[in-house]
C-alpha cells in the first residue's frame, strides 16, 4: 500500500496499546512511527513516559521523540513544525505515517492547526506562580473553573503550566481557550485519515495501569529519576511535573516514602487516562475498537480497515 497520502492515527489513553498497535501496523503497511506524546519529546525521561525501547520496535522507525532537552520548553507548535518535517521526509520516502496518539493537543495541532493565541507574558505568569505559592496549587484551577469552565474540565488540578496557559489567553485575549481555537487556523492538507481508536473496558484499563507502573518500579525508573536530580535538572523542569516523576523526586529528596509514591502514581494515572478518553471521545470519525493494542484480535480489526492489504 502506498503512503504518499494515507495517514494513520492510533489513538486512546495510556496503556491501551497504542504502541504495539503502531508497530504491527507499520509492519503489514510498511509505515513507520510519529509519536504524538507530549513526555516523550524530552530526553532522557524514558520509563515512565513508556518510551517504546528499541529492542521493541521490530526494527520500525520511530520520529518525534527526544527533541528536546528537559530544561527546554516545548509547545505544540513546536511538535506542529517537527511533525510536518517528519511527513514531508516519509513522503519523499514512501512511507506510511502511523501515528500513535496519547496527548489530544498535539494531535490537534497537527491535524486541525494553531490558533492565533496570545503570546507569553513572563510577568502575568510569575504572578499567577505566585498565587499559587501563596494559596496552593488547586488555587489556579478554581480561578480558571470561574474564568473558562470548559478549558477547566480538560486540565489537571495540579497541572500548573497548562493552567496558567488558560488563564494567560482567557486574560490576554479575552475569550475562552475554545474560542481561540475557533479561529485562525489552518490545517493539515493532503492526507486520507484513518482514526484508530482504542477503548479496553475501565476496570482491564485500570488493573493494566497498575501492573505497568509496578513494572516501570522494576526496570530502574527510580535510578532514572536518580540520574536526573543528579544531572542538575531543576524541580521546575517541564519532566519532573508529569505523573511519576514529581512523586518520585520527592521520594529521593527524602519527602516521601517509596510506598506513598507508587500509590499516588497509580491513581493519578487512572485519572489521566480518564481525561485522555474524554478528550479522544470528542475526535470525529474514529473507528473504536473495544480492546487493547496488543491483543492479536484488536490487531486483526485494524487491519480490516485496509482492505488492500487482508
Amino acid at each position: 500500500m502506498s503512503g504518499s497520502d494515507l495517514m494513520v492515527v492510533v489513538l486512546g489513553p495510556t496503556a491501551s496499546g497504542k504502541s504495539a498497535l503502531g508497530v504491527h501496523l507499520a509492519e503489514a503497511l510498511g509505515g513507520e512511527i510519529l509519536v504524538c506524546d507530549s513526555t516523550q519529546v524530552y530526553r532522557h525521561f524514558d520509563i515512565g513516559t513508556a518510551k517504546v525501547p528499541p529492542s521493541a520496535r521490530r526494527g520500525i522507525q520511530h520520529h518525534l521523540i527526544d527533541l528536546a532537552e528537559p530544561r527546554e520548553i516545548f509547545t505544540a507548535g513546536d511538535y506542529r513544525r517537527h511533525a510536518l518535517e517528519a511527513l514531508a521526509d516519509l513522503r519523499h520516502r514512501g512511507k506510511l505515517p502511523i501515528l500513535t496518539a496519547g496527548t489530544g493537543l498535539y494531535l490537534r495541532a497537527l491535524l486541525e492547526g494553531l490558533s492565533d493565541a496570545p503570546t507569553r507574558s513572563e510577568p502575568l505568569r510569575e504572578r499567577l506562580r505566585r498565587k499559587a505559592r501563596e494559596r496552593g496549587p488547586d488555587y489556579l484551577h478554581r480561578l480558571l473553573a470561574r474564568a473558562d469552565r470548559k478549558a477547566a474540565a480538560k486540565i489537571a488540578p495540579r497541572d500548573t503550566p497548562k493552567i496558567i496557559r488558560a488563564i494567560e489567553m482567557r486574560m490576554l485575549a479575552g475569550k475562552t481557550v475554545a474560542e481561540i481555537h475557533e479561529h485562525g487556523r489552518a490545517g493539515l492538507s493532503g492526507y486520507r485519515i484513518i482514526k484508530i481508536g482504542l477503548a479496553p473496558a475501565r476496570a482491564a484499563l485500570y488493573a493494566r495501569i497498575n501492573a505497568r507502573t509496578e513494572a516501570m518500579m522494576a526496570s530502574g525508573w527510580v535510578d532514572e529519576v536518580r540520574r536526573m536530580v543528579a544531572a542538575g535538572v531543576p524541580a521546575g523542569a517541564k519532566p519532573f511535573q508529569f505523573i511519576g516523576y514529581r512523586q518520585l523526586r520527592e521520594h529521593i529528596e527524602g519527602r516521601l516514602p517509596l510506598s506513598e509514591a507508587i500509590s499516588s502514581i497509580q491513581p493519578a494515572t487512572r485519572r489521566f487516562a480518564k481525561r485522555q478518553m474524554t478528550w479522544f471521545r470528542g475526535e470525529r470519525d474514529v473507528h473504536w475498537l473495544p480492546g487493547f493494542g496488543d491483543d492479536p484480535e484488536i490487531a486483526a480489526a485494524a487491519l480490516q480497515l485496509f482492505p488492500a492489504c487482508r
